[in-house]
């Protein structure tokens, strides 16, 4: 076999090895979320089932906006959209209790704000901030479907008027209304079990098509390069004077961890970065020490 013809079956295998991965993601993974919401049309249905409205129009979005913090901690939000009447909204999947915490939401929500207004602009120009966390798990614990929070004066038990809002929903709710049947679609493997068509035909081309997959497959190793990266780069940091066999073992560690953040299973880590499946559960954990 030639370099050329070993070069081709190499491709082909990793393709066919991340298509395998990609038949078990949802919109509930961070990485296969971003993609489609890479179709403006695809965040601008979800928000309209969310927000209870039909005519809801996205006129502009930032996928992975980085706000930055010069005197605290930056944050990186899935999705940040503008509507038509200049509303704001942003966008988190969140897979676990600690990652939606009520703190967070409002950390969100004020990044937001300090990210809006330029100098010299007056405050009443803030627009209204939606922070949505759409939740694995319910949460806030009522078992409601969806959560509206907004500030009140208590006394007189009327709304505040700052015009920003935290909504939390709960994907594991999936009755039969547009929000339950949105929140099922959030779970689905498989187009064909899709009930909104815009989402169904986005989900059909990331995993169905070979430009679809081909797509995904460059996101992935993306993620998969910047995990080793920062694995390196906070190696450096710490000084810490290691041998080749655990250097490699700890950006596996980094690697496996960032993969998680993105919503990946832990099956799927450990097929990528070629550790057992405990290994990669034990660092999920924190139950032992990346290397010994």
């Amino acid at each position: 076999m030639t370099g050329m013809e070993t070069a081709a079956s190499e491709l082909e295998a990793r393709y066919e090895k991340y298509r395998g991965i990609l038949k078990n993601l949802t919109l509930m993974s961070d990485v296969f979320m971003r993609n489609v919401f890479k179709k403006r049309e695809c965040t601008e249905y979800v928000l309209q089932v969310i927000m209870g409205m039909d005519d809801l129009k996205v006129v502009d979005q930032v996928l992975q906006m980085d706000y930055k913090n010069l005197q605290g901690r930056s944050v990186i939000l899935d999705c940040v959209a503008r509507d038509a009447q200049g509303k704001q909204y942003n966008v988190e999947i969140q897979q676990d209790s600690e990652g939606a915490h009520p703190k967070r939401a409002r950390y969100h929500s004020g990044l937001m704000d300090m990210n809006t207004l330029n100098s010299g602009q007056d405050f009443e120009e803030l627009p209204a901030t939606y922070v949505i966390f759409i939740t694995r798990n319910d949460i806030l614990g009522y078992d409601l479907p969806i959560y509206h929070i907004n500030r009140k004066i208590e006394e007189v038990n009327a709304d505040f008027g700052d015009e920003s809002h935290i909504i939390y929903v709960n994907s594991g709710k999936h009755g039969d209304t547009e929000l339950g049947r949105l929140m099922r679609d959030f779970h689905s493997k498989s187009a064909e079990d899709i009930h909104s068509e815009v989402l169904a035909r986005r989900v059909f081309e990331l995993k169905e098509t070979r430009k679809g997959v081909e797509m995904m497959c460059k996101e992935m190793d993306q993620i998969y390069l910047e995990g080793q990266k920062y694995g390196e780069e906070l190696g450096e940091a710490r000084g810490e004077a290691r041998g080749e066999a655990r250097g490699e073992m700890k950006k596996a560690r980094e690697t496996a961890l960032t993969l998680a953040e993105r919503g990946m299973s832990v099956a799927d880590i450990a097929d990528i970065v070629k550790v057992s499946v405990r290994q990669v559960q034990k660092w999920l954990s924190g139950c032992v020490s990346p290397v010994r």
